[in-house]
C-alpha cells in the first residue's frame, strides 16, 4: 500500500519482474493510510497476519518547515493503521522508526535503553509513533511489535533495478553523492567544524538489503510469541563513518570523483550517531553482510542504469530489456538439473520483505 506521493508504481513493477511474482502474489493498493474508509477496505477485503509500517514522510530539513504536516501524516496514519488492525484481529506489526529518536546521544555506541531527545518534528514524530504503538500493546495484550530503529540506510538493490528514487530533492546523503557524480554539479556538504576526526558527522550506515533482512528477522521473532510482546530493536552496523570518508570510499570505489562545496551546518543534524547493534544480532539472530564499499558501489550501479530513476518512459524500456536478461540468466540457473536449483537468488531478501510486507506506504 502505498500512496506515492514520494515513489513510483514502477517499483513495485520490477519486484514483480525480478522475482517471477503474480499480481495474485503480489497486491498494490495506491491508498494512503490516513485514509481509514480505504484501509478498512483492505483490511475486510484480504486476510492480513501482519503488518509492516513503513508510512510516513522522512526528510529531517522539511519536517523543521512543515510540522504539522509531519505530525498530521506520520502520527495520525499510525492511529488509524492501529485501529484498523484491531477492528480486523490483525495482531502483529513491525513499525519502521529512527535514530533520530536519540537526538544528540552522548554515547559512543547508543543503545535501546539510551535517553531519547529528538531534535526535529521528523525525530519527534517517530517517537510519537513509538508510544502509539507501545500504549496500543499494554491495552490490547493480544497485539504484539517490533519497532526498528533505523541507523541510516544506504545503497540500492545488487540487480540495479531496485534503488532510491525520491519525487522531491534529496535530502539523504547518498541520492545527493551519486547524482553530483552523475551531473558534475557540486553537492553540498553541510559542517565541516563538528568535534570530529575530520570535521563532518559520523552515521552508521547500513546497506538497504542488510535492513530488509532485519524486517523478516523481526516477522519471525513475532511469530514465536502470542501476547503482550512490545520491543525495540537498533538496526545498524555498530560502524561509524563520516560524511568525508563516504567521500572517500565512493571515489575509490567507482574512479568517478564527487564534486561538494563546503556550507554551514544544517538545523537538526546531530553530530555522531553510531549503533550499539547487540541486543538485535542476539534476539533477533540478525547481524549486516554488507560493509560500506558495497553501500557505495551498489547506489553507483543503480544511478548509471537509471539516471533519471524510474519516471522516465524511454529510461523504463531499457532497463526492462535488463530485467529481461536478468531474468534469463535466473531461469537457467534454477532450471531443475541446475546444481544452484537450490539457492536463492542475490535479491531474495529484498523481495521476500515486499512480499511479505502486506502494508507499505
Amino acid at each position: 500500500m502505498d500512496n506515492l506521493c514520494n515513489s513510483y508504481v514502477e517499483s513495485v513493477t520490477r519486484i514483480k519482474e525480478l522475482s517471477g511474482a503474480t499480481d495474485d502474489d503480489v497486491i498494490f493498493c495506491n491508498i494512503s493510510v490516513n485514509d481509514k474508509r480505504a484501509l478498512c477496505k483492505v483490511f475486510a477485503k484480504y486476510r492480513i497476519t501482519a503488518v509492516i509500517h513503513f508510512a510516513g514522510l522522512k526528510s529531517v530539513s522539511e519536517s523543521i518547515k512543515e510540522p504539522m504536516r509531519y505530525y498530521y501524516n506520520n502520527v495520525t496514519a499510525t492511529c488509524t493503521l492501529v485501529e484498523c488492525m484491531k477492528r480486523y484481529s490483525c495482531h502483529r506489526i513491525v513499525f519502521s522508526s529512527s535514530a533520530t529518536v536519540y537526538g544528540n546521544a552522548t554515547d559512543a555506541y547508543i543503545k535501546e535503553t539510551a535517553a531519547v531527545g529528538p531534535l526535529t518534528p521528523y525525530g519527534r514524530s517517530k517517537l510519537m509513533c513509538e508510544q502509539i504503538i507501545q500504549d496500543a500493546c499494554k491495552g490490547s495484550p493480544e497485539l504484539c511489535a517490533v519497532i526498528l530503529r533505523y541507523f541510516n540506510p544506504v545503497g540500492c538493490h545488487e540487480s540495479g533495478l531496485l534503488g532510491e528514487n525520491p519525487r522531491n530533492a534529496p535530502n539523504n546523503l547518498m541520492p545527493c553523492v551519486t547524482e553530483a557524480m552523475h551531473s558534475k554539479a557540486p553537492m553540498r556538504l553541510f559542517g565541516t567544524d563538528y568535534n570530529t576526526p575530520d570535521g563532518t558527522a559520523i552515521r552508521d550506515f547500513i546497506h538497504v538489503q542488510d535492513l530488509a533482512e532485519g524486517h523478516l528477522a523481526a516477522l519471525r521473532r513475532l511469530e514465536k510469541v502470542h501476547v503482550s510482546f512490545c520491543k525495540v530493536y537498533n538496526m545498524g552496523n555498530g560502524v561509524g563513518s563520516s560524511v568525508k570518508e563516504v567521500i572517500t570510499t565512493m571515489e575509490k570505489v567507482t574512479g568517478v570523483k564527487v564534486p561538494h562545496k563546503i556550507c554551514p551546518r544544517r538545523d537538526g543534524d546531530a553530530e555522531c550517531v553510531v549503533a550499539d547493534p547487540t541486543k538485535a544480532f542476539t534476539e533477533l539472530n540478525w547481524r549486516p553482510q554488507l560493509d560500506i564499499t558495497v553501500m557505495c558501489s551498489s547506489a553507483w550501479n543503480w544511478k548509471t542504469l537509471n539516471p533519471v530513476g524510474y519516471a522516465q518512459v524511454r529510461q523504463t524500456m531499457r532497463v526492462r530489456k535488463y530485467v529481461n536478461r536478468v531474468l534469463s540468466i535466473k531461469k537457467e540457473n534454477t532450471s531443475a538439473d541446475s546444481p544452484s536449483a537450490t539457492t536463492p537468488p542475490p535479491w531474495s531478501p529484498l523481495i521476500s520483505i515486499f512480499s511479505k510486507a502486506t502494508i507499505e506506504n
